[in-house]
């Protein structure tokens, strides 16, 4: 199955989701669903939404539920796209201009405010105590990881353990959240659950991963950033991780160099991508992935063959066979 056909299986669903989220950013704040808008409709690929639809039909679920929460995940992702982006000076989003660059820092911020209150709003009011617990444990994770990445900038020392952390916290877990949400809508066994938990951390693991990946290899029109964005904000991902640890001392010597000095130009971007390359950082980065993605899909061993497990495994081989 291909990851259109994916797609086209949930539909109908998607459509309704995207109905429910213009919906939500209704306001008499007009700046509210002026900006809410511009920053939902600029090409995200509902990844979350899909995988939550997948997840609750793999469980047999067949209420409403799945579109309004699928609805506060996107909500969730897209706040902390605003907030990043404050955080990283960042100023192109989805190859279109940031939110923080068009309309400024203190309005991207109170966007994505409003945004992860008008989710927990929308939790409440379905009024399922173990649903906002999941959400509630997971954007606390969510938060743990910014802080953590943050703490981590520009520093050649990062470990792949660390890394790895930081990673699970920041993107993996609120995958893993979708995952669970749609095990509980459909009512499974404990077991049931945990595998779809399990799943949606490894596929969020693997999607970072190759979201690392990218960011050396990708064009900005393929990826919708720059080349090594990821670096020039200081990030050191796993590429870089791998490079350092295995490098002699003389190119280690100069990546630490590079990374220690005032800012990054054209021709020390370029060295360390070569570096990277030679060294076989993404490789490694993508063996990491292909490792995350084959555990995810063996955590659904237990779930009887569907049509919907078959897309959630051709989700997975998706995500790491993106164009790089």
């Amino acid at each position: 199955m291909k990851i259109q056909e994916v797609f086209d299986l949930v539909s109908d669903d998607l459509q309704r989701v995207e109905i429910e989220l213009s919906k939500n950013l209704e306001s008499h704040v007009l700046l509210i669903p002026d900006v809410g808008k511009y920053i939902l409709m600029s090409g995200g690929k509902r990844f979350r939404p899909l995988v939550l639809i997948l997840a609750a039909k793999l469980c047999g679920y067949t209420g409403g539920l799945h579109i309004p929460l699928a609805g506060v995940f996107e909500f969730i992702h897209t706040a902390t796209l605003l907030h990043d982006d404050v955080v990283d000076n960042a100023e192109m989003r989805r190859n279109n201009s940031s939110v923080n660059s068009v309309w400024g820092n203190e309005t991207s911020i109170l966007i994505g405010d409003y945004l992860f209150s008008k989710s927990f709003s929308l939790l409440t009011s379905i009024g399922d105590l173990s649903l906002l617990k999941v959400m509630a444990d997971a954007t606390t994770h969510l938060a743990q990881g910014e802080i953590m990445e943050l703490m981590k900038s520009w520093d050649p020392l990062v470990t792949e353990e660390d890394y790895i952390s930081i990673i699970t916290d920041k993107t993996a877990v609120l995958i893993s959240a979708v995952c669970q949400v749609g095990a509980i809508l459909g009512n499974v066994s404990y077991e049931k659950e945990k595998a779809l938990e399990k799943f949606g951390l490894n596929l969020g693991i693997a999607f970072q991963l190759t979201d690392d990946i990218l960011d050396y290899v990708s064009t900005g029109e393929e990826f919708g950033k720059a080349i090594g964005k990821d670096l020039c904000e200081g990030k050191i991902t796993l590429p870089l991780i791998h490079t350092l640890r295995v490098s002699n001392h003389s190119d280690r010597e100069k990546i630490i160099g590079i990374i220690g000095s005032d800012g990054l130009e054209e021709d020390t971007l370029s060295t360390i991508t070569d570096l990277i390359k030679y060294y076989k950082g993404l490789d490694h980065t993508f063996n990491k992935a292909r490792e995350h993605v084959e555990i995810a899909k063996e955590s659904l061993r237990d779930f009887d063959a569907s049509k919907e497990k078959e897309a959630l495994f051709a989700t997975a081989e998706y995500v790491i066979e993106r164009k790089w």
